[in-house]
């Protein structure tokens, strides 16, 4: 998938059908010269429905359809005949779909299971024939009722991605390198900050044929809770990893700090984030010799106050196999 094509974030109109007219209707046929009442109801207009669907991964098919129209109810006829049921519109969108009221900001619903269904609007009610209000003193009733109109809403749909583990970091920290290396993603990488604009997910193989889902999210930068940066576009995408993988390259000048720094901007976006396992990786180790990796462990034993860390590098291949191992039995753990 290319990056121009990772759409989360759009905003659509949706409306439901309406609901058919009620028939004013009176029976006649050959020697019933002044039959009753026989009018027939109106079918029910359609409804606007979301589903889940686990083979989507971005919401570009919005990008091009922004409006979703039901179809309304069919008139009741004679011989009490009901009118057709409008046909009902389904929205297909991927799992980690919030959707809320443009107008309001409230949310309406998530979408997170595979083929969830959930109606965002119901189609108007048909109306019901004349037949229905036939009474001993009134015979033939020449009304029906009308049916009910459909609603309308504007909605904005912000898709969180759904990975288990989430790439944390600041920009240029080697989170695109190491999604290239681990799994098969191929993601955009450069030697500047913000190369990576949009979220990328990769596929971690894993031992005995097992996998998990690694997501590399756009660099974070100090002030990102208040939205500097694109910062909220960035870290909602966070909230859906079950671990959290934090990137701090070797040749930072205060790791303990960097972090500390992450790990604040997460809290002011959302405390909760901070209930998520953590792993820090010191990226880029391929310039640190045996010594200074002990020098610098003393140091990261102080300053991360019991946070695992351990030392890779992409680019030479060190320390990747430990790495998913580690990934893995947190997974595990986590989700016990």
């Amino acid at each position: 998938m290319t990056e121009g094509n990772f759409v989360d974030y759009v905003k659509i109109r949706a409306e439901s059908g309406n609901g058919g007219k009620g028939s004013v209707h009176l029976h006649r046929e050959k020697y019933i010269t002044k039959g009753g009442p026989d009018g027939g109801d109106g079918g029910r207009g359609g409804h606007v429905i979301v589903r889940g669907n686990p083979n989507l991964w971005t919401l570009v098919g919005f990008k091009f359809k922004r409006h979703f129209k039901a179809g309304h109810g069919g008139h009741g006829s004679k011989q009490r005949s009901s009118g057709e049921d409008g046909e009902d519109i389904y929205m297909d969108v991927p799992l980690g779909t919030v959707f809320k009221d443009s107008e309001t900001q409230e949310v309406l619903f998530e979408i997170t299971e595979p083929n969830e269904e959930r109606i965002l609007l119901e189609g108007g009610l048909g109306g019901r024939g004349n037949w229905h209000f036939k009474t001993a003193t009134n015979q033939t009733p020449r009304y029906a009722q009308p049916g009910v109109p459909g609603q309308e809403i504007e909605v904005t749909l912000e898709l969180k991605v759904l990975a288990d583990v989430g790439l944390v970091g600041f920009p240029n920290a080697g989170k695109s390198t190491l999604l290239s290396v681990i799994t098969s993603a191929k993601p955009k990488i450069a030697d500047y900050e913000f190369t990576t604009l949009k979220p990328n997910l990769g596929i971690v193989q894993h031992r005995d044929f097992q996998s998990f889902v690694m997501a590399d999210i756009p660099g974070i930068i100090e002030g990102a809770a208040e939205g500097k940066g694109l910062g909220h576009y960035f870290l909602r995408h966070i909230e859906r990893n079950a671990t959290l993988l934090f990137m701090v390259p070797a040749d930072s000048d205060d790791i303990g700090k960097e972090y500390d720094i992450l790990l604040n901007e997460l809290k002011r976006y959302n405390p909760e984030l901070l209930d998520k396992e953590r792993l820090i990786v010191v990226s880029k180790s391929d310039m640190l010799d045996e010594e200074l990796k002990q020098e610098m462990s003393i140091e990261l034993d102080k300053d991360l106050k019991g946070v695992p860390y351990m030392f890779i590098s992409s680019v030479a291949q060190q320390g990747i196999t430990e790495l998913k191992d580690r990934l893995w039995i947190m997974l595990n753990n986590s989700s016990k």
